[in-house]
């Protein structure tokens, strides 16, 4: 019994130590963000030139504080659309400032993430547009 007990608490916390640790922050798809972008309208199958373009951008701007799979300065991306609208995800990118100061779910992710503003890479929309069909491929 007792070899049992340890084999079972051994395995819980082997697993529980592989688990990636999640946002704190509720999802909300409904939520757009603050900012210009009121709808994005995602094709049925990856624009491939488009986040081609994107993942140049990415690997430029965004990889100094953001990975796919793993926490650094700022979130994981992977999945970012079943946690995030692809309009907040937008906003974001283009509106930072305004958007930690205005957006719940964007507040809490600065609190999260100890007080680390993103910065405003000054990306017009084609720009983001681009950057959000590579997140797709994530």
């Amino acid at each position: 019994m007792k070899k049992t007990f340890i084999l079972m608490a051994l395995a819980t916390l082997i697993f529980s130590c592989g688990q990636k640790k999640k946002e704190g922050v509720a999802v909300d798809l409904s939520n757009k963000g603050v900012g210009p972008i009121k709808a994005v309208a995602f094709g049925e199958v990856i624009n491939t030139e488009m986040a081609s373009k994107g993942e140049e951008m990415f690997k430029a701007i965004c990889s100094a504080c953001h990975m796919a799979n793993q926490r650094m300065i700022g979130p994981a991306l992977s999945g970012i659309y079943e946690r995030r609208s692809p309009e907040w995800v937008m906003n974001m990118i283009i509106n930072p400032g305004v958007m930690i100061q205005e957006d719940p779910s964007a507040k809490a992710l600065f609190k999260e993430y100890n007080d680390v503003n993103m910065l405003n890479q000054n990306l017009n929309e084609d720009e983001v547009r681009a950057l959000a069909e590579y997140l797709r491929t994530l």
